[in-house]
């Protein structure tokens, strides 16, 4: 059950990512395309070349960052690499651990919290990172 889940999860991102990023950026060129036919030469850039430019978007921003070993953290993005490590502050930590019931053997989540003022978080485990939402 576990593995079928992992798989839904899984491919429930990398839609999501796929929605998210590459409709964005059509979205965008085509409006570039259609200011450009009109004559207009006075429209502002999205600031979006490349997947990292997402992330810099959300720079003083609060992100979500989902985590290898089921931990998810929430916090305002201070600094990143190119190796996706991250400097995060006033960050809540959420692990999700599995317990089996002896009893019934139905498997129980057990949610922890835990709020850290400053983190610094390493890219090999970052699993997903999802940028503040932005209205236009």
């Amino acid at each position: 059950f576990l593995f079928l889940l992992k798989i839904f999860i899984y491919c429930a991102v990398s839609i999501l990512i796929h929605v998210y990023f590459v409709d964005y950026r059509k979205c965008a060129a085509r409006l570039f395309r259609m200011a450009a036919e009109q004559g207009q030469t006075n429209v502002v850039s999205t600031g979006v070349e490349e997947p990292l430019d997402l992330i810099r978007l959300s720079l003083d921003e609060r992100i979500y960052v989902k985590m290898r070993n089921d931990r998810e953290v929430r916090g305002r993005l201070h600094a990143f690499d190119q190796h996706l490590n991250m400097i995060l502050s006033q960050v809540e930590e959420t692990v999700t651990t599995v317990e089996l019931d002896e009893e019934n053997f139905e498997e129980m989540h057990k949610q922890t919290k835990r709020q850290i003022p400053m983190l610094f978080v390493r890219g090999d485990a970052i699993i997903l990172v999802a940028p503040p939402l932005r209205h236009t």
